[in-house]
């Protein structure tokens, strides 16, 4: 076996004339052993590597983009990684057009490698912090791969008046105004630990804090925990995040008042409607008569969730006008509840159901359906802001608590919807009419009646 030594972990050149010689002699990948100067390797083999036998084959080409791939793979901490280029330089040698064919395994392995090593670069350059030490701006970075050296360049570009230095573990690079010099690893105490203007940063980043965007999830995969040490506005996070509901509020609030009802918020609605009619986010469009959107003034305090529209809500395109929306109007009523000031609306906007014979049954929504319909009672409930809902039925649930659960297991329960808006669930007014014992029937109306005026409270 050949050993072939580099000179460095991120050695590109070293690996591209090494593997383009070995190419050229027509070694097999298996015929070398890839190392890098000054780490573990073959205990048998002599400290400057084994000589590559002469060319026996022609020079060829490879395509460019195999080798902007290759400058980024080295770059990755797989030890396997120099094998795994020079086993697909072999392979694009004899037909350049495998480095097209997306399904090709070990293409799909290199791209991952360059794509991690992609995301490094872009995490060192989007989160080194420097702070002043004795006139030079010091930072402290702890990379996953070899890219200190790659990166080097961009920070030269960016800081060129400053005098700098990053250090890293495993090398340190300083610029000093002219040229970039390498010095050793250093660890983290070498670093300062923070200096008077990050005062000044800490009120900038809390200044620009939109609570409106906060992803808790996608800020974390942005923004790995392990970076934060470094970086002075981290420390206002959990205080920003734990505000960031109340924030938002306020916002709102300064924005469209819900004194505003007759403006902003009701031609908010309104168009809202108008772009729901023509809805095809799942197939329950194909067959309903029309969209059923909500209704009510665009200032309820009080909204009122059902599953879906029935038979005649999908011929009248208004929601709870049948004989459901008959028994919650009465109930509402002895409740306390004006129908007039509250919103109502339905989980899902479109009648599913089953024909028989010249009727339509009413047909339970599914979990896909219910999830695509969520978007539109999420836009009524930022325009509307309502304090309260009132969630009828096992579909109304699942729709905004995002998860399905037996009416048992939360009725008569104080409920905190993931938006922090309160919630009461209770049962869907359709249930009262399709009980054959009439005596339950006036017991089951008059918990109804009690879940809901529990809401005016």
């Amino acid at each position: 076996m050949i050993r072939i030594l580099l000179a460095r972990p991120d050695d590109h050149e070293g690996w591209r004339d090494a593997a383009r010689a070995a190419a050229l002699a027509d070694l097999p990948p298996d015929a070398l052993s890839w190392q890098v100067e000054g780490e573990a390797g073959d205990l048998f083999g002599d400290a400057t590597g084994d000589p590559v036998p002469p060319p026996r084959l022609p020079a060829f080409s490879v395509p460019k983009r195999f080798l902007d791939l290759a400058e980024h793979v080295v770059l990755h901490r797989d030890a396997e990684r120099f094998a795994l280029l020079y086993a697909m330089l072999l392979r694009l040698r004899d037909d350049p057009a495998l480095i097209d064919d997306e399904a090709d395994p070990l293409r799909r392995r290199l791209e991952a490698l360059a794509k991690e090593v992609r995301r490094d670069i872009h995490k060192m350059r989007a989160f080194v912090r420097f702070r002043e030490l004795d006139g030079t701006y010091v930072a402290w970075f702890e990379p996953d791969h070899h890219i200190v050296r790659a990166n080097a360049g961009f920070f030269a570009r960016r800081f060129a008046n400053m005098r700098w230095s990053i250090l890293t573990p495993e090398l340190s690079i300083h610029w000093d105004g002219e040229r970039l010099r390498e010095g050793p690893g250093a660890t983290r105490a070498d670093a300062p630990a923070g200096d008077p203007v990050e005062a000044l940063w800490k009120g900038y980043y809390a200044s620009i804090f939109n609570p409106a965007r906060l992803k808790t999830g996608a800020m974390l995969k942005e923004m790995p925990r392990k970076y934060w040490a470094n970086m002075p506005e981290t420390a206002l996070i959990p205080s920003l995040v734990a505000g960031a509901r109340a924030r938002e509020t306020q916002m709102v609030e300064r924005i469209m008042p819900k004194a505003e009802a007759g403006g902003n918020a009701t031609k908010a609605l309104a168009a809202l409607r108008e772009e729901a009619a023509h809805c095809t986010r799942c197939g329950l469009y194909k067959c309903a008569t029309r969209t059923v959107f909500g209704e009510g003034p665009a200032d309820a305090d009080i909204m009122i969730v059902g599953e879906q529209p029935g038979d005649q809500e999908d011929l009248a395109g208004k929601p709870f006008v049948g004989p459901a929306g008959q028994m919650l109007d009465k109930a509402m009523a002895e409740a306390g509840i004006d129908r007039s000031r509250a919103y109502v609306t339905n989980a899902v906007k479109h009648f599913k159901f089953e024909p028989r014979g010249k009727r339509r049954i009413h047909a339970r929504p599914n979990a896909g359906e219910i999830s695509a319909c969520r978007w539109w009672i999420d836009q009524e409930k930022a325009i509307i802001r309502p304090s309260r809902i009132v969630l009828l039925g096992t579909t109304a649930i699942h729709s905004q608590t995002g998860r399905a659960q037996s009416l048992t297991s939360q009725r008569g329960r104080d409920l905190v919807l993931p938006d922090g808006t309160a919630a009461r669930a209770t049962i869907h007014p359709s249930f009262l009419l399709r009980m054959p014992d009439r005596e339950r029937v006036d017991e089951e109306y008059a918990r109804f009646v009690e879940d809901l005026r529990a809401m005016c409270r």
